[in-house]
Formats: C-alpha cells, structure tokens, sequence
C-alpha cells in the first residue's frame, strides 16, 4: 500500500510540473546537438563567478584524475540542483517520448535522445556550473518510467551550455567532459556493472572505469535521495584518449542489423559514428564485413585468417569473447546488434571491440539466455564475429586457451566470490536504503539474495569451463 501511494503521489507531481511549464515558465527553445530535435529549456543565471574553478578540478587543462573519479573502495556522492522549470522539461519531454509516467505497457524505443537541460553538480563541496544533464538508456529507460519508479539513469556533459556560459567553456570533472550515472536497472545486487568492467579491465581489455556513486537531486523541494547508482567512463571521451595511443581513429557504436556483420546487411547509418563525423569515411568497417563473410574462410583459411587479422584485433577480440562467455553477458553481439564500440587503433590500424552496458551480466540472462561456451545453437551466418571466428580451428585454440586463463586469473572463483564480499558490504548501507519509488529492490533482502546468487554463479562458471574443456 506504501509504495502504491508513493508511485501515485509522484505521478500527481509529474501531471502538475506538466502543466506548470504549459501555463507559464519563461523557457528558451534550444537544440538538442546530439539528435537535433527541439524542446524548450529554461537559460537563466547567465551572470555569475565560477568561485569554485580550479585548474585540477574544472579544466579541460588537466589530465584525467581516475584515482579521484573512479574510486573502487568508495561510495562518493552527486547531488544535482536542477531548477523546478527545467525539471518539468525533462519530466514533459519524457512523457512526449515514452508515455504517461507509471503507466505500464510494453517498452517502446525512441529515436530520439531526451533533453538536456543545465543543472549545478556538487561534489565534495565544489560546485560544477550549468552542467548537461539528461536522462538516458533504451529498454531500461522505458521500463524503468512506464513502471513509476524514478530512478532513472543520467548523463552528464560538463560544456555542454558552454555557448550560453562562456564562464563555463570546456568546464571538465577532474579532466572528464562526460560521464554516465547508470541506474543498476534490473539489478538487485547492485553490482552487475561495476564487477563485469572489473574483470574486463583485469583481463587487460580496453573498458569503461566504473565506480559507485549516491545521487540526491533537488529540483525545488530539497534533495530527494535517487539510490545507489554506478558511474561508468564514457567511451567517446576519456577511453579512447587513455587507453589508446590517442583517440584520433574511428569510433563506432553499432546498432541494428548491419551491427551482427552478417552478409549483406551493409548499411553506413546503423554503424553509427561518435567520432570524426563529417569524415564519410566507412572503409574500416566495410572490410570488416567483406572480410569476414569472404569464400577464402573455407578455401584457404590461413588467407582468410590473415586478412582478418590486418584489420581487426582478433587476438583482443577473442579474449574478449572468452570473458563474455563466461560471465554470461546476453544483452550484447551473439544475442542481440547493440552494446559494444569498435575503435580504429591509430597504433594498428586494427578494430578494436570495446564492451558496453553490462547490467544484464552475470547471469544466465533473459529472451533465449546467454551463449554457451561453444556456442551451440548461434547460427554462424547470422553472427559471423562469433560463429566464422569459433569454427576456425586456430582461432578456437585461441579462445580455448582464453577461457582457462580467465576462469584461473580474472575470474578465478575465490577471488571474485571475495569480491562480491567486499563490495557488497561497500555498498550495502546505501543500497538497503533506498526509497520506495527509486528502487528495484522490493526489500533489504533481496539485495542479500541476489549477492548469494551472484556467488553461486562463479562456482557454476567455473565448472562450466572444466567441462568445456576436458
């Protein structure tokens, strides 16, 4: 019955904030650079002093502070002050893209981004200015609105509002210009995103920092506690300038059909660049497709094999692969033509495979399950990054040799059943204490649950693998 008053007392105040931006805040309309639609955001308080700036803390001057950002053994905290104008913006723009708030039905995608609006960020007792700040995600951001619950994921852009600031021009957070809070969707534990880029990252793969962060935001009434939330490195700022020798080289976030590489479904619009943009330059990708669907696969496989290996890190990508396929992470390439980056090294030349939004990891997963280890049941044509790659003899020998390094380092069971110790008594004060209406927990005890359950699933890896390979 609590809950129920809670969902239906915050549907009330989105119906109210509604109509309060139609019947009379003043608001500029302004364009939203990442997808160019419309929508009308309050500009106000251009006339201030930045009192807070440092180099370190707010310049595009200095080097990115991981240690300080990306604190493994923290849980920091954000708070947002948004005005109570812009909040109903955001809150109406929602709406116009995914339906009344807390009505249910099934999930739909928009095409487009929701808005950004400029909000204050605090941090430690600093003050970032006029800061982007918009909701984000796919499904999740769907499911999370049509189900009443208000803990929505973010995204921050630091100059975003640079034109209309100039005080502002290349504000960074500790040398980052963007950064994603992600809202653990459909994660009891808490801890899906934070472990899966840990054992990515200790595999040596180019992956997203992550690190737990609260998020209060105040937007006219005072900080409302959102929950625990996860901040993840965005891919297209510091990923590529820090874990490559510079980020220069094609950036790509491929997503629909042409994104399984299957043969014929070359399309430029589905490999959708982050990067260099005015550059129509598709090559890379485009010989990636050709070459990986090309006859040679079956009349002459060490041709095969090396045109491929000029052109794609297949060594990294079959670590990768290993990794994956152990942590059981469905909602990615093999299953569904979404969440991975591939990145044109300028060292090599070579496409490099970046994982992406890993929630839905560690666990057996959802709409048909994740992969086996030997990817039984994937239709090779359909996914040829997996199914052409597996059914060569030396690459397999490859992966098969990645599989027992993973599960004896990165994922070696005590090691990462002794994380999910640690974290979760990191975490558990602020998870246990999130408020019904911005939590998926139903109660304390399902976050202990789902910890036991994450254990239990390093065990079932780890004799997965043993068997595989005997």
């Amino acid at each position: 019955m609590k809950k129920t008053i809670l969902k239906l007392a915050l549907l009330l105040s989105i119906v109210f904030i509604n109509a309060y931006v139609i019947i009379g805040c003043s608001t500029k309309e302004l364009v939203n650079e990442e997808d160019d639609t419309t929508s009308e955001v309050v500009i106000e308080d251009t006339d201030f002093v930045p009192t807070d700036w440092t180099t370190e803390t707010h310049s595009n001057d200095a080097e990115p502070n991981f240690d300080e950002v990306f604190e493994d053994m923290a849980v920091k905290r954000f708070d947002f002050v948004i005005s109570k104008e812009n909040w109903a913006a955001m809150l109406s723009n929602m709406t116009s893209l995914y339906g009344t708030f807390g009505r249910g039905g099934s999930n739909n995608f928009s095409d487009e981004n929701p808005i950004f609006v400029p909000a204050d960020v605090y941090y430690n007792g600093k003050q970032w200015y006029k800061v982007g700040v918009r909701f984000k995600g796919n499904s999740s951001l769907s499911s999370t609105w049509k189900s009443g619950i208000m803990k929505l994921a973010f995204k921050m852009d630091f100059d975003e509002y640079e034109d209309d600031y100039p005080q502002i021009k290349n504000q960074r957070f500790y040398g980052f210009k963007k950064l994603s809070l992600k809202n653990n969707f459909d994660d009891e534990s808490m801890l899906r995103e934070k472990v899966a880029a840990d054992v990515f990252k200790n595999a040596g793969l180019a992956v997203s920092h992550t690190a737990f962060y609260t998020l209060y935001v105040d937007y006219g009434d005072g900080p409302t506690y959102f929950g625990l939330y996860t901040l993840v490195e965005e891919v297209d700022d510091t990923v590529i300038e820090t874990q490559f020798t510079n980020g220069d080289g094609n950036l790509y976030q491929p997503d629909g059909t042409a994104a399984s590489f299957a043969s014929g479904t070359y399309n430029e619009s589905q490999y959708e660049k982050q990067n260099n943009e005015d550059e129509a330059d598709f090559s890379d990708v485009s010989r990636l497709l050709s070459v990986i669907n090309a006859s040679t696969r079956t009349s002459d496989a060490a041709t095969w094999r090396s045109n491929l290996d000029a052109i794609f890190d297949t060594d990294k990508y079959l670590k990768y692969l290993a990794v994956n396929t152990i942590i059981q992470n469905w909602d990615t390439y093999g299953r569904m033509t979404h969440n991975y980056f591939l990145y044109n090294d300028p060292a090599t030349n070579k496409l490099t495979w970046i994982p992406w939004d890993n929630n839905e990891a560690l666990q057996t997963g959802k709409q048909g399950g994740a992969l086996a280890l030997n990817f039984s049941g994937l239709s090779a044509s359909s996914w040829p990054l997996i199914g052409y790659i597996y059914n060569d003899a030396v690459y397999k020998a490859k992966y098969d040799a990645y599989l027992q390094e993973v599960i004896d380092g990165p994922f070696n069971t005590s090691t990462i059943q002794a994380l999910y110790t640690t974290y979760a008594a990191l975490i558990e004060p602020y998870a246990t204490t999130e408020k019904s209406g911005y939590t998926f927990l139903e109660s304390s005890s399902d976050f202990q649950l789902a910890i036991s359950t994450l254990k239990t699933h390093a065990s079932s890896r780890a004799s997965a693998v043993s068997t595989y390979l005997k």
